[in-house]
Formats: C-alpha cells, structure tokens, sequence
C-alpha cells in the first residue's frame, strides 16, 4: 500500500467516525426518525455531497449506526460471557443478560433504535442480521452446553404449538428439543422487554431495586428455559421432565 493511499484510508476512517458520531448526537437530541444527512453535514461542516461519498443515503448511515449498536451489545455481552465461562450454566445466562442491560443503561439512545420504535420509511437490511444474532447465539450456546452436559428441564409446550416449534427448531437450532428451543424464544423477547420496561420509564413508581428485581427475572428466565441443574443421570441428562 503505497504512503497517499494509506492516508487516504485512514482520512476515509477518520471521516466516516465523525459522520458517525454526529449522527448519534442527533439520535439523541432528535430521534432516530429525524436524523437528515444534511443536517450532519452542516455541523461537520462539509458539503452535503461530500458526506454523501460515505452514506449514499440516509438509510444506509441508519443501517451502520443500527449494525454498530449491535456490535456494541453483542461485544458487552460476549465480554460477559468469557468472564463467567467457569460458573454454571444459569450464572452464564445471568452474567450476559445483566450485561445487556448495563449496556443499555450506558446507551439508552442506541438501545432505542434497535429496540426501540420503528423508524417510518426504514427497513433494516439483512447485513443487520449477524451482528444482532450476537446475543441469541449468546444464549443458545449456553443453553446447548447444558443440553449436553448438565441437563436441561424440558419445558411444557402446548399441542397447538407443536408444528411451530418443529420449525423454529429446524430453523435455528435443530440440535435442541422444539420446547427448549420455543422457551429460547419467549425469553429472549422477555430479556428485551424486561430492559425496555426500566429504560423507557415503565417500571417508574412500581420497580425501585431495579438491580435486584432483573436479577431475579434473569433466574428466572434461565429456570423457563430448562437451566434448573436436574439430578445427573439416564433419566435426566439432556431431557428431563
């Protein structure tokens, strides 16, 4: 790589950072519905053109701000994880939720646009996808570890819901029983809407130990999801009742 074209690269680097970084303070000052890549450019003071070279368009700044924030969550978590890789496997779950709503406590502006409301006129691509299966992958894991090793609790799954869960297993985990993975699911959604509820303003007047209260709600995800450390053995190991 020749010297020009080096500094060229780190320019670009340098350049799409800033872009980047003003579009977060207007996230939060504005929302995510208002951010305009004019308005970027006025306060980096560049000419809407030039910002243009480095976000066509202001869906795609949206998409790389929304694949950053998960990066972002997916890392805290993975973090986490790797800290706790010598407890259990309920410790483990526990350690990345917690994780996650440090996360966003610490980003609640990035936590909003992609758990937040939709942003009208945007669709998010699926180059998206990989970095917001980080988490789920996260627990899945973890999960799958205990399958084989501990043993799980095998979770209740009503009759009408069977073919679905055949196929949401088949599709994301078809090495689990369709209830764990349908369990999986639910907690994952309920994980989410457990940080939600705190950081949008849900819990006011109702939750005050906040700490406490989603640890407990994190035990007892892991207990919906079979992580319940069932007696070891032929009857247990893998499929417990």
């Amino acid at each position: 790589m020749s010297t020009a074209h080096g500094a060229r690269a780190r320019a670009r680097i340098e350049v799409t950072a800033a872009i980047k970084h003003e579009a977060r303070r207007q996230l939060a000052a504005e929302g995510a519905a208002r951010l305009s890549l004019r308005a970027v450019a006025r306060e980096l003071g560049m000419a809407s053109s030039a910002l243009y070279r480095y976000f066509p368009s202001r869906d795609d700044l949206l998409t790389a701000l929304i694949i950053d924030a998960y990066d972002s969550l997916g890392e805290a978590a993975e973090v986490a994880h790797e800290a706790a890789a010598g407890s259990g496997p309920q410790q483990r779950w526990i350690a990345v939720c917690e994780a996650v709503r440090r996360w966003a406590l610490d980003h609640p502006h990035e936590y909003a646009l992609i758990y937040g409301s939709p942003v009208p006129g945007y669709t998010a691509p699926d180059t998206t996808v990989p970095a917001a299966a980080r988490v789920g992958l996260l627990f899945f894991g973890i999960v799958r570890d205990a399958y084989r090793g501990v043993g799980l609790a095998r979770p209740s799954l009503p009759a009408g819901l069977r073919s679905e869960a055949e196929r949401m297993a088949a599709d994301l985990a078809p090495d689990l029983p369709p209830e764990t993975v349908t369990a999986l699911v639910a907690a994952w959604a309920q994980l989410f809407g457990l940080v939600g509820f705190e950081l949008f303003g849900q819990f006011n007047r109702v939750v005050d130990d906040r700490e406490t209260f989603f640890r407990h709600a994190a035990g007892q995800l892991a207990h919906g999801v079979g992580l319940v450390y069932p007696q070891p053995g032929p009857a247990s190991k893998g499929h417990a009742s």
